[in-house]
């Protein structure tokens, strides 16, 4: 299906998020728990830190709430908040992470979430929260392959009561669900009397094929992404409906973008991507508790 261009693209319209952060005080890269970290690589903590005060600050002036959970000594990658849960509607869904490396950072999300107001689940299976689990209209697109196991999807369908899709990730580059897709609108509205329909974007190889089949029934108007810019983190990216947080290296997901009617958005996270992580990895959205005129 070809591109929708500038001059017919439908009217965009950004909603307000919320979201929780945390600074990279700590970044480094000591270990190896994906194929982007390589620990001979010197890494620069600094540096880290200004690119991150940039997608900060970037939220504050797009008219974001930022909330920020303590970094912890001993747990570099807990700069990436979005494996720290999963939220909806004021319930928090806590990681069990698959690692040992990062299990010490679950206890510090799960304290968070209940001292601001969350309905906060503990778990029983392996998952890394908004890594693995996004939210597309009334449906949760939910990964596996590399992280989180099959049972959590059973497990998080249990504690939403939501329609779980299970996806199937093939690519060990693209070993979270938010490194190969992303939620560009919860809903697009109700189409001929049919569903409401989310607009995404994916990296098809990054998926088994029977994970491409559902994608391509479920969603027929996403923008299918090429390697190249999926491979820069082109689809870790943060939407609020109109302003697409994404890599200033996805060049062809930016142009994409714009001929649907969005307003890609460049943040360069160059010095967090040697952990593996990009923007939807340092932002995990929350979902109801203790605000008002979120939408």
């Amino acid at each position: 299906m070809p591109e929708t261009t500038t001059a017919t693209a439908p009217t965009r319209v950004a909603h307000h998020r919320r979201y929780l952060m945390c600074r990279p005080e700590h970044f480094t890269v000591s270990y190896k728990i994906n194929p982007w970290m390589e620990p001979a690589k010197p890494t620069d903590t600094a540096k880290a830190l200004e690119q991150w005060q940039k997608l900060y600050d970037l939220y504050i002036e797009l008219g974001h709430e930022v909330e920020l959970i303590e970094p912890l000594a001993g747990y570099p990658d807990m700069v990436y908040t979005a494996n720290g849960g999963f939220v909806i509607d004021g319930r928090a869904y806590v990681p069990e992470f698959y690692f040992e490396q990062r299990q010490g950072e679950a206890p510090a999300f799960a304290e968070w979430f209940r001292a601001n107001g969350f309905d906060t689940v503990l778990p029983q299976e392996v998952n890394e929260g908004e890594g693995d689990f996004l939210l597309a209209g009334d449906v949760i697109l939910a990964g596996t392959g590399f992280r989180s196991a099959g049972d959590s999807h059973r497990e998080v369908h249990e504690v939403f009561g939501r329609e779980v899709v299970t996806l199937t990730l093939v690519d060990p580059r693209f070993y979270h669900l938010d490194t190969a897709l992303t939620v560009l609108d919860p809903v697009v509205g109700h189409e001929n009397g049919g569903p409401e329909r989310a607009n995404i974007a994916y990296l098809p190889g990054a998926f088994d094929e029977a994970s491409q089949r559902i994608l391509a029934e479920r969603f027929p108007d996403a923008i299918l992404v090429a390697d190249e810019d999926g491979a820069v983190f082109g689809l870790n990216s943060a939407s609020d409906g109109y302003n697409v947080i994404i890599s200033p290296r996805a060049k062809g997901f930016e142009k994409q973008l714009r001929e649907r009617g969005y307003n890609p958005l460049t943040v360069d996270l160059s010095e967090l991507l040697l952990g593996g992580g990009g923007i939807k990895c340092c932002t995990l959205e929350l979902r109801g508790a203790k605000t008002d005129g979120e939408s």
